[in-house]
């Protein structure tokens, strides 16, 4: 049987970005403006409307009826590992000068 993950907490990081915690005890940050494709996700690039997602069904969603599957989140690339790998070549190449 395969690992269906689900959303147990989220919160708004800044942007479109969303840290999300599933019940393995996995957290990271997704960029979901990756999903902004389509007519149906017009609507989230309001900074207000993305605002008000909320968890159902294991998964974050919307008032409008849009949500993201769980295990795209799960596989989703973490938007927090990239910017630290930023953020440690910027502070080596500080230490370098």
């Amino acid at each position: 049987m395969n690992y269906l993950p689900q959303v147990v907490g989220a919160r708004h990081i800044s942007g479109f970005i969303v840290s999300t915690r599933f019940d393995d005890g996995t957290e990271k940050h997704t960029d979901v403006s990756q999903w902004f494709k389509g007519p149906v996700f017009e609507s989230l690039k309001d900074p207000k409307l993305f605002k008000k997602f909320f968890i159902e069904g294991g998964t974050l969603a919307w008032p409008n009826g849009v949500d993201i599957a769980p295990e795209a989140l799960y596989a989703a690339r973490d938007s927090k590992k990239r910017r630290n790998k930023r953020m440690e070549g910027t502070r080596k190449s500080r230490r370098s000068s």
